[in-house]
């Protein structure tokens, strides 16, 4: 049994890794349908979503909260095929719902820059420099996106526990690399694997259901029991703002207990 992430920046044959890893270790391979999964769940058109995960937070956005929300989504569906174990998920962002979780394996492919222009190049039958130019724009976008989001630079090597370069190090070659690794002590999934993403996916459902209510609301969870901290305007009303989120989540399984709890918040008038 295995869980494996793999990070992949654009037109560094990832996917192809991550295809061919699932397939020989018998694994269920995901990407895209999480992306389709949250649109249906939460009746969010696609587009928004892949914007969510692809561009990175606009000031409009970090006033409003509008891209944290459409994260919230894809991190709920997402956690919820990661929990069910023997799953290959390539795409971004995998790895910072899970960075302090044991046993799951978190990979980075990376190419050089030549060999994503000639990609590019094959794809859209433009220029190298054309191509090179659209490349470091969306390489400086997917940097801003975990930097403004997450205060991580998606680039840094040591959110991953292996990094291939792709080049002398050939597509069949890396996917034997992640292989092996995926069947090291260390990558096996344990029970304290297992209750970690259980905790994690209920937490992350919980802020998916209360985005709408309060999107700034903290969540964690333990063992089931569903934590909650609220920052509430002093004359709004505490009790009918606490049975509303609780509505919210009645129907969200492994939940044992909620517990809310409410901070001032003072609004300023002039």
């Amino acid at each position: 049994m295995a869980i494996i992430t793999i990070s992949r920046g654009s037109y560094s044959h990832g996917k192809e890794v991550a295809e061919k890893v699932a397939k020989k270790l018998g694994l269920e391979c995901i990407s895209r349908e999480v992306i389709l999964e949250a649109s249906k769940q939460y009746n969010i058109p696609e587009f928004k979503l892949l914007r969510a995960i692809q561009d990175p937070p606009s000031f409009f956005d970090r006033i409003t909260g509008g891209k944290e929300k459409y994260v919230a989504y894809v991190k709920a569906v997402l956690l919820k095929h990661l929990k069910r174990d023997n799953v290959v998920y390539h795409g971004f962002a995998g790895h910072f719902f899970v960075a302090n979780v044991p046993g799951i394996l978190k990979v980075r492919i990376i190419a050089d820059i030549e060999e994503r222009a000639r990609l590019v190049m094959e794809r859209d039958g433009i220029s190298r420099e054309e191509a090179i130019d659209f490349l470091n724009r969306l390489d400086a976008d997917r940097r801003r996106w975990g930097q403004r989001l997450y205060s991580i630079d998606t680039t840094d090597p040591s959110l991953y526990d292996l990094v291939i370069h792709i080049g002398q190090i050939k597509i069949d070659d890396a996917v034997d690399l992640v292989c092996y690794a995926s069947e090291m002590k260390c990558f096996k999934i344990t029970q304290e694997t297992r209750s970690m993403l259980e905790d994690l996916a209920i937490a992350a459902e919980v802020q998916a259901c209360v985005m709408e209510i309060k999107p700034d609301a903290v969540v964690s969870c333990n063992d089931g029991i569903v934590q909650i901290t609220i920052r509430m305007p002093i004359e709004m009303n505490e009790s009918q703002m606490v049975e509303k989120i609780k509505n919210a989540c009645k129907n969200i399984e492994g939940i044992k207990e909620i517990r809310i709890s409410t901070k001032p918040m003072t609004l300023f008038r002039s």
